[in-house]
């Protein structure tokens, strides 16, 4: 099943249901996506809510798809591919030894990525700052968690990344990594599946520029080094999320060194099971 928040031409958001690949339902008696998220059995709600006929439906081309999050704080995991480890290595000598033993390290890199209001949605643009010459999309499988730190579904997320400037000192990742337009998400929740079934899902980059793909490549999720629950607990530990959290689970796909992202790009992300996060590129 696949979740997804919406706007119709005219109204408030909307929690609903993609039902094919061209109908959303609209789940009228909830009023948000976070409340379906927080029950006990995201599917069998969803089954009992869906049995009600008199739901309305839209097309999908006829409504505006949001991206799946309201008050949900976004954050991400660094360095839990080894082709990340290599690539952040490689970017900055200064701090290489740093992401080396991160990989290996009992604890993960986890850091906050942005609020729910700064997320661009599916269609929007994400942002390549004006002060960087080295930008790149990184494309991840994101967790859905409720406020008790449970992994309830899976979405797509691009967190752009501003790789000269975190390379040239590892204490400037906050500024490379969180940024207007910094951080994407969408286009749907994908509920009622597991881990080793979502271990098997491939995730697919392409750039386009001018029409033409500048760059095309793919990796899977079973090449993530960390558990989803050890990743969950860590991002749990000594703190709360009274609305749940997205964690974004690092990025097994890294352009070339000499590639660097241009206005007018587009960028499209694809992972098995859950669809395509698509997003023009603008500077900032």
């Amino acid at each position: 099943m696949k979740l997804c928040r919406f706007r119709a031409r005219t109204g408030l958001p909307r929690p609903g249901l993609v039902l094919g690949d061209d109908t959303v339902l609209d789940l009228m008696s909830v009023n948000e996506l976070t409340a379906l998220l927080e029950t006990s059995d995201v599917v069998g709600q969803l089954e009992t809510l869906t049995r009600d006929a008199n739901l309305p439906r839209f097309a999908l081309n006829d409504v505006r798809v949001l991206a799946p999050l309201e008050r949900q704080e976004v954050w991400a995991a660094g360095v839990t591919y080894l082709r990340s480890k290599k690539a952040r290595m490689d970017e900055s000598k200064f701090s290489a030894t740093a992401y080396d033993r991160v990989y290996e390290a009992a604890r993960p890199e986890l850091f906050f990525k942005s609020m729910p209001e700064k997320v661009v949605s599916p269609g929007e643009a994400v942002g390549i700052r004006s002060d960087s010459k080295w930008s790149i999309p990184e494309p991840e499988l994101a967790l859905v968690l409720n406020s008790r730190g449970e992994v309830v579904g899976y979405t797509i997320g691009n967190d752009m990344s501003s790789r000269d400037i975190e390379g040239e000192n590892l204490l400037y990742l906050p500024q490379a990594k969180i940024y207007s337009g910094s951080c994407a998400l969408g286009p749907v929740i994908r509920v009622g599946v597991f881990e080793d079934e979502v271990r098997k899902w491939q995730i697919a980059l392409q750039i386009l520029r001018a029409g033409e793909k500048v760059f095309d490549s793919s990796t899977s999720v079973a090449n993530v080094r960390r558990s989803f629950g050890e990743l969950a607990r860590y991002l749990f530990s000594c703190q709360t999320f009274p609305h749940g959290a997205v964690l974004l689970t690092g990025t097994g796909i890294v352009p070339p060194d000499s590639f660097a992202l241009q206005t007018g790009d587009v960028v499209r992300i694809t992972i098995d099971g859950i669809g395509t996060l698509e997003n023009t590129v603008q500077m900032v």
